[in-house]
């Protein structure tokens, strides 16, 4: 089962450095990132236990606007320590499933791309005589992309459904 690729000792260590390595503010909660370990140990059997039988409820996301450079402003929702480390895991599983299938050309959070990767092939491309680069941004995309569509896409590969109820129940924060 996924959940337990999800659950591995390994992918969860991994997922941790790569939180605190993120750093990045707290949730509603307010925990730092340095706590996290902590939190982590001292609450493992009761985390575990609500993964595996799926009744795990992430926390409600912080809301913080951002401003824009061109006088806007960027909602942005700020999950909690624990939150933030149980995403990455599942982003950590979900990646080699579904990053195959993804264009060639694509460079936003992708493995081992970055956007310096995006400009330095535009202007490769720019070189061989193209004119124009197209730069994509999905700006709002969770808040817009019909949810059940996503899941749909997403239980077409993954079939385990208490990682796929996990997943919606992320999801459903973002709204």
């Amino acid at each position: 089962m996924l959940m337990d690729r999800l659950l591995s000792r390994e992918n969860l260590i991994e997922a941790l450095k790569r939180v605190e390595r993120n750093k990045g503010s707290h949730g509603i909660d307010k925990m730092s990132v340095k706590s996290l370990r902590r939190h982590i140990v001292d609450n493992w059997d009761s985390l575990c236990q609500s993964l595996r039988n799926g009744t795990y409820k992430p926390s409600p996301v912080r809301r913080v606007e951002i401003p824009k450079p061109n006088d806007g402003i960027r909602l942005l929702g700020i999950p909690t320590m624990t939150d933030r480390f149980i995403q990455q895991a599942i982003a950590q599983i979900l990646t080699p499933i579904f990053d195959p299938a993804f264009s060639e050309h694509s460079y936003g959070f992708r493995p081992n791309r970055r956007g310096h990767d995006a400009v330095r092939k535009a202007k490769g491309f720019m070189k061989e005589g193209n004119r124009w680069v197209v730069d994509i941004d999905f700006e709002k995309f969770f808040d817009k992309v019909n949810h059940d569509k996503l899941m749909g896409i997403l239980a077409s590969k993954v079939k385990d459904r208490t990682v796929l109820k996990l997943i919606r129940s992320i999801f459903k924060l973002e709204l």
